[in-house]
């Protein structure tokens, strides 16, 4: 008779099966930079210490955590929902145009710690705003929210764009960008905070930002498993139908979550715009919208498991670029190739070492109760 599986325990899902999915991707990547000549154990070696060796390394790879916790959460929310919002991209694009906005308007007037609140506010309110089209779309018309999230990304693109070029240039430059903000709006960098308290670290732009997508973090965290809005969110994600019977508003459920996870996702301008452009400028975003994507599948669309699947994407970004500056025979190609085999094994093949998993814990557990019986 074969062996009854056995449910995984929380830790196991939420831990076990992403470290597994990563060792996984590594051996695989490790074996491609072998036949390419390389020695795949010193190249991982660099990247670690590119990534954690030293203090502006360490800098570096939280700063990019930094948006893919925001953007993480914002697809982790939509998802216990039962959504794909897949316009990451697009509404961070739009939450910086909102912090910038707002910067360029009251820079000259207000003081940082009036600044900070209304751009934190300002990034969540273009983001929601963004993402409630999308949203209405879906719940009422009953587009789906996967292609009109693409379509808003290319429109949030090119009204950056003609944005940049035509209204927020500095008048008589060539860069389409707008003017840098005033001093009292820039976000402080951790080593210019660490100085504040007499401890020195080296310069990188990590900011205040980081803090902030930690405080988010638990606050989504509180939200989604001990309210009763978010109890509403994961039983339409469960069953739309068991929900509806239950008298909870569908449309309403659509709404709020692609408004919170556009929200979330805005928050991505804070740390980039005000954190460290300290300007508007085209392409800040850089594609983190959709690494967002998997980091919320790697994490299991759990704040705890973002956090450090966007650290590990982040080591990624920072430990690449530490890669092939020592290592020429692996271009820039490579590393996006090595990220790439991650998001796959965290993503489309997220569950193939599940089944495997469960027998295992059976084992264990008919083992435990054959010695409790003896």
């Amino acid at each position: 008779m074969s062996q009854a599986k056995k449910p995984l325990p929380l830790w196991a899902d939420i831990i076990l099966i992403p470290i597994i999915n990563i060792l996984m991707a590594l051996t695989v990547a490790g074996i491609i930079i072998y036949l390419i000549g390389e020695n795949p154990f010193e190249a991982m070696k660099i990247m670690i210490y590119g990534a954690f060796g030293y203090d502006e390394a360490i800098g570096y790879t939280l700063y990019y955590a930094t948006n893919f916790i925001f953007t993480g959460l914002a697809v982790a929310i939509a998802f216990h929902a039962a959504l794909f919002n897949i316009g990451g991209e697009g509404q961070a694009y739009i939450g910086g145009l909102g912090v910038a906005i707002l910067l360029l308007a009251l820079d000259q007037y207000l003081p940082f710690w009036v600044l900070l609140p209304l751009a934190i506010l300002a990034s969540m309110i273009f983001g929601a705003l963004w993402a409630a089209i999308p949203a209405y779309l879906q719940a009422y018309r009953g587009s789906h929210i996967v292609i009109t999230t693409i379509m808003f990304n290319f429109i949030a693109a090119n009204l950056m764009v003609y944005l940049l070029v035509n209204v927020f240039i500095v008048p008589g430059s060539m860069i389409p960008e707008s003017r840098t903000f005033a001093d009292n709006a820039w976000l402080p960098f951790m080593h210019e905070m660490f100085g504040w308290v007499g401890i020195n670290i080296s310069s990188s732009p990590l900011n205040l930002s980081f803090a902030i997508a930690i405080i988010v973090s638990i606050l989504i965290w509180i939200f989604i498993w001990h309210t009763r809005w978010g109890y509403a969110i994961r039983a339409v994600g469960f069953s739309e139908s068991a929900a509806h019977y239950a008298g909870i508003s569908n449309k309403k459920i659509i709404m709020m979550t692609m408004l919170i996870s556009g929200a979330l996702a805005g928050m991505t301008g804070i740390n980039e715009i005000m954190g460290v452009q300290h300007k508007l400028l085209l392409d800040f975003v850089a594609g983190y919208g959709f690494t967002g994507i998997a980091v919320a599948l790697m994490g299991r669309n759990h704040p705890v498991g973002i956090i450090l699947a966007s650290i590990l994407f982040g080591a990624l970004y920072q430990g690449g670029a530490e890669l092939t500056f020592d290592m020429p025979n692996i271009s820039r190609e490579m590393v996006t190739a090595i990220q790439g085999l991650i998001i796959l094994f965290s993503g489309a093949l997220a569950y193939m070492s599940r089944p495997w998993l469960e027998k295992l814990f059976g084992l264990f557990g008919s083992i435990n109760k054959k010695i409790e019986v003896g």
